[in-house]
């Protein structure tokens, strides 16, 4: 029964890996995926505009 014992802890986790995987990879694309890139994009947007201008300003 020690090789019962000390199989467990593996496959459980294995188990709960091939679980988060298979979240992971559902919930990529779908109906929100255009929302996260607006998101993304806007959030990029914001990141390159502002840089010259701050550095603009301060001249």
């Amino acid at each position: 029964m020690d090789y019962v014992s000390a199989l467990v802890p593996p496959v459980v986790m294995a188990v709960f890996f091939i679980g988060v995987i298979r979240v992971i990879v559902k919930t990529q694309g779908g109906a929100n995926k255009a929302k996260e890139d607006a998101a993304v994009d806007a959030a990029l947007a914001r990141a390159e505009g502002g840089r010259p201008a701050s550095a603009g300003t301060d001249v």
